[in-house]
């Protein structure tokens, strides 16, 4: 990782938080310039996703190995939530993003990867039906939240601590609701838990009912069971039930008359 720091290579993010000098304010080269792409980002994320369907947003360490428990833990995941007929959605990339990915392709899901421009590059993984490019973290978190019925969070670092705390604070003001929040893997997870009850709620900081938006699971099982809860209450799952109590009705039908 030290190597890949030395060789460092500038982003886009890089050069739009960059404060240019006199000399580089040239417009093709400043920042009126660059909302022209940014644009174009949010219209391409717009575009593919526009029919998805109820997704889920899946987050997690890039570095996670196949080899590892949360690994598979994660393809399981998403296997039963496609299963249920929900998209798929990861940051395309290596370790956790690609064990959803490849979840959701065992399960007969569609599969989303929204990858970004690193330094170190990114790859996409082989498991997706949807991959979209980004050279902005910004535009990237609004495809990750506005497709997403419900984020999944398995254990990572900055990265998936930047993309928990963001869902959380969407929640929290009511930018968005009936959105389920979950963690996996109550024994990585317990020790910030007991950083917000012990510091930031005793502080004052946060409110009592701030931390009943965190839902911690140790399975596959309990977090599909909780995400499939959330919707229900939402209205989507009894939307899908209605209309396959149509389709069976309307076969029934068709069958009787025969």
């Amino acid at each position: 990782m030290s190597k890949l720091r030395n060789e460092h290579k500038s982003t886009q993010d890089e050069k739009l938080l960059k404060t240019p000098s006199r000399e580089q304010a040239i417009f093709t080269d400043s920042d009126p310039w660059r909302v022209m792409r940014i644009q174009s980002e949010f219209v391409e994320g717009f575009e593919a996703l526009a029919e998805l369907g109820p997704a889920v947003t899946i987050f997690g360490s890039a570095r996670t190995p196949e080899t590892d428990p949360y690994y598979e833990a994660t393809v399981e995941t998403a296997r039963l939530l496609a299963e249920e007929g929900l998209a798929i959605i990861t940051g395309g990339g290596p370790g956790i993003m690609e064990a959803g990915n490849k979840g959701a392709r065992q399960g007969g899901g569609v599969s989303v990867g929204l990858n970004i421009e690193l330094p170190f590059e990114q790859h996409h993984n082989p498991y997706l039906d949807i991959p979209i490019d980004f050279r902005y973290f910004f535009a990237r978190k609004v495809m990750f939240v506005k497709y997403a019925q419900a984020f999944i969070i398995f254990p990572g670092g900055f990265g998936t601590m930047d993309e928990l705390f963001e869902s959380l604070t969407l929640v929290q003001t009511g930018k968005v609701s009936n959105f389920p929040v979950v963690l996996f893997g109550s024994q990585y997870w317990n020790g910030l838990l007991s950083w917000l009850k012990d510091t930031m709620l005793a502080g004052g900081r946060i409110s009592p009912a701030d931390l009943d938006l965190i839902t911690v699971v140790d399975t596959p099982e309990d977090a599909c069971k909780h995400v499939l809860r959330a919707m229900r209450q939402g209205g989507w799952l009894k939307e899908k039930e209605e209309a396959a109590r149509d389709v069976t009705r309307e076969v029934f039908q068709k069958t009787s008359a025969g």
